[in-house]
């Protein structure tokens, strides 16, 4: 009987916590921006100059080297002479 009454006391204090909580489940405000942002430039002067990066560019670039994992056959003469060897 005093098990009961302790478990019962137990979820009573925790459903007491668990209601707080509750009430921030409120719905955060929704915001829309503008689909389409222009900006006019026409009455203001904008003055400026290029700037290029310094250095060359290196168009001769070495290519990778790697190990190559196939290997390239020229021929199969073994492969065609097992093949008739197998249809005898």
């Amino acid at each position: 009987m005093k098990l009961i009454r302790n478990t019962l006391a137990l979820s009573v204090a925790f459903a007491a916590f668990a209601t707080p909580a509750l009430a921030q489940d409120e719905e955060a405000p929704k915001i829309q921006y503008k689909s389409r942002t222009e900006i006019d430039f026409e009455g203001v002067e904008v003055a400026g100059e290029l700037v290029k990066p310094q250095g060359a560019l290196l168009l001769d670039r070495k290519r990778a080297n790697f190990n190559p994992l196939i290997k390239l056959r020229s021929d199969f003469n073994e492969e065609m002479d097992e093949s008739v060897n197998l249809v005898k």
